[in-house]
């Protein structure tokens, strides 16, 4: 500037900053009046002041700086003053986000804004964060320059961008769009587990099946199913089968979805056990009579029941024999007596539950060969003393008649 210019262009001697509201002052020498006053940038007519001397900019901006000069009549001459530079620095640079453009479903997503603040800028005057997915407000405006969603679901997919504007939002400025995609964890590691343990019940019982999933995000379905039927027996992550009968074995299958794959469980299997009932003994009861040396087998069966069965043998109610056969070989008088079978079946390999069956009492009598002679002699004796007292009765009636 030069002290003899008819018009001088007044700025503020500091340092200016994006948001800043500044005056331009055009004076002429002397202040002398001035009339007819324009305002340039870049020697582009910037405004006119009718009846002042100054023009405000209200807002600065980084397209605010540049050469400025003003020109107006002093007193009848049209002047013009010498160009000033102004430079206005950034409040703070353009905001950056950053974060993982890929994460699986129930991660944590951390979003950073990242803006540099002038040196300028008093600390005393935070800056303020937005952020937004797909143009919509998800986060802020908050002082901190972090967005944390602690767990992600598939929704939380989009393009977000973050904004940072000074207190008062004087200056605004917003990053450019990050993609952010939730990736699907498919469902694996399923296992069953059921109550009672062992998979292993009596007729009429009930049994709770549990399907469980190690892994695997967004909305899960379950299905059960046994052997290789298509059709599900029920839904959900629980089965619950009440009244089992033995048509109910079979092996049990969870299947989980979400939608675009599918896994499933180790196949379980569940037996469904018929308890011993109706214990019977061939050749049956009430009564047997043999001879001795006689060999006799005795057979020992059940009308249902589930295997594996066990038979046991009681001889006068003491414990003989095993098995479902009883072999006694050559019979003696010491094989007389009552037999009984108990037909046994259990669950488990522990046997918590034992089932058993007895059989009705087979009466064994062993007759000896006198006893069986004697009783033959008797009987022959008694006919012929009937057949001799029929005759005299008949020759006595026939005498009397002749």
């Amino acid at each position: 500037m030069v002290l003899n210019d008819p018009l001088v262009l007044q700025v503020p001697a500091r340092d200016l900053l994006e948001g800043d509201t500044v005056a331009l002052r055009c004076r002429g020498r002397r202040n002398s009046n001035v009339t007819g006053l324009r305002f340039y940038k870049d020697g582009k007519k910037l405004g006119e002041s009718f009846g002042g001397s100054e023009l405000f900019l209200l807002t600065l901006d980084r397209q605010s700086s540049g050469s400025y000069s003003c020109r107006g009549r002093v007193p009848s001459k049209m002047e013009s003053s010498a160009p000033v530079t102004v430079t206005v620095q950034e409040l703070f640079t353009v905001p950056v986000l950053e974060g993982p453009p890929a994460l699986p479903e129930g991660s944590p997503l951390n979003l950073s804004c990242l803006s540099t603040p002038s040196p300028l800028w008093p600390p005393t005057a935070p800056l303020l964060y937005s952020f937004y997915r797909d143009g919509q407000l998800v986060g802020g405006p908050q002082g901190s320059p972090q967005l944390l969603v602690p767990a992600v679901g598939v929704s939380h997919s989009g393009n977000y961008s973050c904004e940072v504007r000074s207190e008062g939002g004087a200056v605004r400025k917003s990053s450019a769009r990050l993609g952010v995609t939730v990736l699907r964890i498919p469902p694996s590691g399923v296992s069953l587990s059921v109550q009672p343990p062992g998979a292993q019940v009596a007729l009429g019982d009930s049994l709770e099946l549990n399907c469980t999933v190690v892994m695997g995000t967004g909305p899960l379905s379950f299905s059960w199913h046994r052997g290789d039927s298509g059709t599900p027996l029920g839904i959900g992550p629980r089965l619950e089968l009440r009244h089992l009968g033995d048509n109910d074995s079979g092996h049990y299958q969870c299947r989980v979805s979400d939608g675009d794959s599918v896994a499933e469980s180790a196949p379980l299997n569940v037996t469904v056990l018929v308890p011993v009932a109706n214990a019977t003994i061939t050749p049956g009861p009430p009564a047997l009579q043999v001879r001795p040396g006689d060999p006799v087998t005795l057979r020992c069966s059940v009308q249902v029941g589930s295997a594996p069965v066990t038979f046991t043998w009681l001889h006068n109610g003491h414990e003989v024999a095993q098995g479902p056969l009883l072999e006694l070989g050559d019979i003696d008088m010491g094989h007389s007596g009552t037999y009984q079978c108990v037909a046994t079946n259990q669950l488990g390999q522990d046997g918590h539950r034992v089932f058993r069956a007895l059989s009705p009492e087979l009466a064994l009598e062993v007759t000896s060969w006198d006893t069986a002679v004697a009783a033959g002699v008797g009987g022959s004796l008694l006919s012929l003393l009937l057949l001799v007292g029929a005759i005299v009765g008949w020759y006595r009636c026939h005498r009397r008649g002749g």
